[in-house]
């Protein structure tokens, strides 16, 4: 073979090969997850798998960049972010979906809806929670899955044991009708902070205690800032992973199946290790020594059942009865299987 053909051969294959670098470049397709939880909880490590799995099952042509812990907004920003296309993918509290317009989501909040994770799955994997998803479409995003948070648990500066302990005591919850409802009816008065927010609050006497999940009690020290801890399981801490709809319409398919297929791995690892760790959590707490740890009996859960039932009343109200006996029956398995 002459020269001048050699030459020839290799820089048009220099050129394709260049040509094919560019081209992979140009159609990697980059997602940026914002979460405000730590890196090492269950949800931080369910985003990490999940990036983990896109990357390796699409062949590199996804990239996620995960932002944990508030490195890119706050609690209170990150929504507006995601439908201005800043980012593309949020896992935010089911309390923050239902302040951000979508009301019906609040009724993730109703204390004593469910007892285990068996009946959160019974809901949020049934047709109600399908539903409550795609009413996300008109607020410019894509439901894709439910992350559970565990079971809430109530802290203090004392012992919360009856509905009359919370009389006049300031206690944060998440911004969310249902929450403040629920603190009213136990007496107490409902303060709205940001996570992050909360530790220098409860250190500072700002609020007297909160309620949210051991693994996060545990994770952000409040037992440096609070002496009690009832073991309530009053009430489900959970987070729905949405998407930029203008972001998801515009993917090609079989990367919206490569997504939706990750996203199912990583929420049965992210719901499974949330229900490990928040056991783990708890012994933790317990072993610490520095907060008294008081479980509720039958007939102290049964006190606060009752004086929580006006809530239920109220977000009927609010949302209709529909969605709010829906959730309720689906999640009773007494009321699914009646003898």
């Amino acid at each position: 073979m002459k020269l001048a053909t050699k030459l020839h051969l290799f820089m048009l294959g220099l050129a394709l090969s260049l040509t094919s670098v560019i081209v992979s470049a140009q159609t990697t397709t980059v997602i940026k997850f914002s979460h405000v939880s730590p890196a090492d909880s269950p949800k931080g490590k369910a985003a990490l798998r999940f990036k983990e799995l896109v990357e390796r099952n699409s062949q590199r042509r996804i990239r996620v960049d995960v932002y944990p812990n508030n490195l890119l907004y706050k609690e209170t920003d990150e929504l507006e972010a995601l439908q201005l296309g800043a980012v593309q993918m949020l896992a935010p509290s089911l309390a923050k979906l239902a302040q951000f317009g979508v009301q019906d989501f609040e009724v993730f909040d109703l204390p004593f809806a469910f007892t285990d994770k068996e009946s959160v799955a019974r809901v949020t994997e049934g047709p109600i929670g399908k539903t409550l998803l795609r009413k996300l479409d008109s607020k410019g995003m894509v439901g894709l899955a439910y992350w559970n948070n565990g079971f809430k648990i109530m802290s203090g500066n004392k012992l919360l044991r009856v509905p009359s302990d919370f009389s006049g005591l300031a206690m944060r919850i998440h911004s969310s009708k249902v929450l403040s409802w629920q603190m009213e009816a136990l007496g107490a008065i409902p303060l709205i902070l940001d996570a992050h927010e909360v530790y220098p609050a409860l250190q500072g006497g700002v609020v007297d205690g909160a309620e949210t999940s051991p693994v996060n009690f545990y994770a952000r020290k409040w037992y440096e800032v609070q002496s009690n801890v009832t073991i309530s399981n009053h009430g489900y801490l959970g987070s729905a992973v949405v998407v930029n709809k203008k972001f998801w319409d515009g993917l090609p398919s079989d990367l919206r199946n490569t997504i939706d297929l990750a996203m199912r791995e990583a929420t049965v690892y992210g719901n499974n290790l949330a229900e490990e760790e928040n056991a783990a959590a708890l012994q933790a707490i317990k072993k610490l020594k520095k907060v008294k740890v008081y479980t509720l009996t039958e007939q102290e859960t049964e006190a606060w059942r009752q004086a929580l039932l006006p809530v239920h009343k109220l977000l009927e109200g609010r949302i209709g009865k529909a969605i709010v006996y829906g959730v309720t029956r689906d999640a009773d398995l007494r009321r699914n299987n009646p003898r």
